[in-house]
């Protein structure tokens, strides 16, 4: 499944959960700076009351960090234990991540102890013996954590990605197994660096791409023999905007290339059935075509955008004539539904899909008859869906979990011979998925007259709304959906009075490839206009104030939210930013960076278009900052982030505490409102992803929850 990720562009200025649950991190110990406050410039009182009103200030903010720690522990500690697709299937055993490595059980002898396939102290210990210093060592990679695992078909090796908490690049390490216990050494046989995709074709045959300066360009071939281990290059792409990554169909028969920009893919197959293992086309680039490819009985059935508008529909083609020329359409989604991802199980296509009343569903296909495709229906709360990457034993049922921001994730597996949906009753009904909250779905008008779609989460009454702290998300850039996934502290946040509410602004993917074109490049303030206009209906319709709002937003998303600072800093009372985007025109101007080139297709090209600068230059956040009153802010940057560069937000944050000082300079003292508080937490390294590990993550957390609320 996830079909669509090699559309995306992973090398994007993005922000996303992380892979592992909370309670499999790591701990690190890191260096925060935070600035001191930005205090009125008239006020230059230095009296011992003052003293004392400082004094008393600080006390009261470290009561607050205490009392926020200690609930939030409280809160991940209540959520440990909710359901995810960490674990690994195989023919003969169930693989699972603990906190030193990885283990397996035997599911023929499950009375036997887990063993342990790969230790997590070792691969440091080898790292050592490079040459790298020691205290370097400690101090950057104290301790891995598992990003993804692949079993060869028989599971003969195992291939894992490995991250450190503050580099972005993974390390891939191949171990050898056998499948009767007690496992004999098992070992790295092994390590690749700077992976970042990576399939079996067969048992002894590792495909992998590679990352340089956050482009992924190459395609490898590992081949493990008795006699030892060669590493051939497979495609190497030429065009800097594109980014390679390999995948694997459901069935394991064919291997995907996928090349893919902002605007157009290509996709080469590899016949994991043949012995020559030779990439062949299927479908040359062609400016404005996506499309993606699965297998079934040696048809390709083909997720492209070749539907009305230029959005998805699943079209079919003979495996012997892959090209565009022999795609015959299989299914068209009806008006203002939007096919989200694709998958086939065994003799049926299941698409994920985002209904007109922007609610998910499952629409399943059998491939030979395509005229009884059928609906499934999810609960109305589902607002995320996470698929599971099918067992090497049984791939004829589709499992996933569906989850909202403050709903535990709940498990389903559905059979699509007879369309029966099994969920685990155990989970529905816990407690903690009965929590006594609402979810509304909205829409507000925008100011060309597009509607907006928004979802909302509370518990108050509705006649209390108007007094309710309100938190509002928002992304809105390179077709990608607002993430939904359950966080333990948003639940925190509704159960103690908060109402959360999710902006689906132009330029995501909510809404399909049109809601993402209309706000690329000269249309990008449409996402601002957006934003306003979400926040104008929930305050009309008695949804909190701009007293009692704070806005949330990471990287990308950072640009509306920026941008509607400078020209409503009224409407909300503090902003949280993380790893953002704020200097657009700076960035995009500058080609040496590593995204400049392929993010001109989302943001334009100052450089070399006049019109594309006039656009940025009018909606850019660090360009547009003006002597006003602007909402306290936490801007939390990584130092050496080479996706949003640490000298924009250092930019920022000192034009925005100049712009701050020079308003309350020249504004009399009678008329000046409270000061902001305007809070800079530079991160050691490059984890542009947000911390990993459970202390850090909840001390990030904290600081948002103490500008929010102090």
């Amino acid at each position: 499944m996830a079909v669509l990720s090699s559309l995306l562009c992973s090398s994007a200025r993005l922000f996303s959960q992380p892979r592992l649950g909370f309670w499999e991190l790591t701990v690190f110990k890191r260096t925060t700076w935070l600035s001191l406050p930005v205090q009125r410039c008239y006020k230059s009182d230095t009296s011992e009351s003052s003293v004392d009103h400082l004094s008393a200030g600080l006390e009261r903010y470290r009561d607050l960090q205490k009392y926020f720690n200690r609930r939030l522990k409280a809160t991940h500690q209540r959520f440990s234990s909710i359901p995810d697709h960490s674990v690994v299937f195989g023919l003969h055993h169930v693989y699972f991540i603990e906190g030193d490595g990885i283990y397996r059980m035997d599911k023929r002898q499950r009375e036997l102890d887990p063993e342990q396939v790969l230790n997590l102290g070792q691969v440091s210990e080898e790292k050592d013996k490079t040459g790298r210093d020691n205290e370097e060592m400690k101090r950057r990679c104290q301790r891995w954590t598992v990003q993804r695992i692949r079993l060869s078909p028989q599971e003969k090796h195992l291939a894992a990605t490995l991250k450190t908490n503050h580099r972005e690049e993974l390390r891939c390490v191949v171990v050898r197994l056998g499948n009767s216990p007690p496992l004999d050494s098992p070992h790295v046989i092994f390590t690749l660096d700077k992976v970042f995709s990576f399939e079996w074709a067969t048992d002894n045959v590792l495909f992998y791409t590679t990352v340089e300066d956050l482009r992924c360009s190459r395609v490898f071939r590992l081949n493990l023999t008795p006699c030892g281990s060669t590493i051939c290059s497979v495609y190497q792409e030429t065009h800097p905007d594109v980014f390679v990554e390999v995948s694997l169909s459901r069935d394991r028969q064919l291997l995907s290339i996928n090349c893919s920009s902002r605007t157009s893919s290509e996709v080469l197959l590899i016949d994991t059935t043949t012995s020559n293992l030779e990439p062949f086309l299927v479908q040359p680039r062609q400016t404005d075509l996506l499309y993606h490819v699965e297998h079934w009985r040696r048809w390709l059935i083909i997720l492209a955008n070749t539907g009305p508008g230029q959005e998805y529909q699943v079209v079919q083609a003979p495996l012997s004539e892959p090209f565009m020329a022999s795609w015959a359409p299989l299914l068209a989604p009806g008006p203002g539904t939007v096919i989200k991802d694709m998958d086939v199980v065994g003799d049926h296509c299941v698409l994920v899909a985002r209904t007109p009343a922007s609610e998910l569903a499952l629409f399943v296909v059998p491939l030979t008859h395509p005229e009884e495709a059928y609906t499934v229906q999810l609960p109305s709360w589902a607002c995320a869906i996470q698929t599971k990457k099918p067992d090497l034993a049984d791939a004829s049922v589709f499992e996933f979990l569906i989850s909202s921001p403050v709903h535990l994730p709940v498990s389903f597996c559905l059979h699509p011979e007879d369309g029966l949906l099994l969920s685990d009753t155990e989970e529905r009904s816990s407690p903690e998925n009965h929590g006594n909250y609402t979810t509304t779905r909205l829409e507000a008008c925008s100011q060309d007259g597009t509607s907006v779609p928004m979802t909302l989460f509370y518990t108050v009454p509705v006649e209390g709304l108007r007094q309710a702290p309100l938190l509002v998300h928002v992304y809105g850039a390179y077709g990608r959906d607002l993430n939904m996934e359950f966080c333990p502290e948003k639940r925190l946040l509704l159960e103690q009075g908060w109402a959360l509410a999710y902006c689906h602004i132009r330029g995501g993917g909510e809404l399909g490839l049109s809601w993402q074109r209309q706000a690329r490049v000269e249309g990008k303030h449409r996402g601002v206009e957006d934003l306003k206009a979400c926040l104008h209906h929930l305050f009309s319709l008695g949804v909190s104030s701009p007293a009692l709002t704070a806005l949330t937003a990471c990287s990308a998303g950072a640009v509306p939210v920026g941008a509607l600072c400078n020209e409503h800093p009224h409407m909300m009372q503090a902003v949280t930013l993380q790893a953002p985007f704020l200097d657009v025109l700076g960035t995009m101007e500058d080609p040496n960076l590593p995204l400049t080139l392929e993010d001109r297709e989302e943001w334009g090209d100052p450089a070399g278009n006049p019109k594309h600068r006039l656009t940025i230059s009018s909606y850019c956040p660090l360009r547009n900052i003006t002597p006003q009153c602007y909402p306290s802010m936490l801007l939390t940057a990584y130092s050496d982030d080479a996706r949003v560069p640490l000298s924009g937000v250092l930019k920022y944050a000192e034009k925005l505490k100049k712009a701050i000082y020079t308003h309350f300079t020249v504004k009399p003292k009678s008329e000046c409102e409270p000061a902001p508080n305007i809070v800079l937490n530079i991160q050691s390294g490059a984890n542009h992803l947000g911390p990993e590990d459970f202390e850090m993550m909840l001390e990030e957390v904290m600081h948002f929850l103490l500008v929010c609320l102090h």
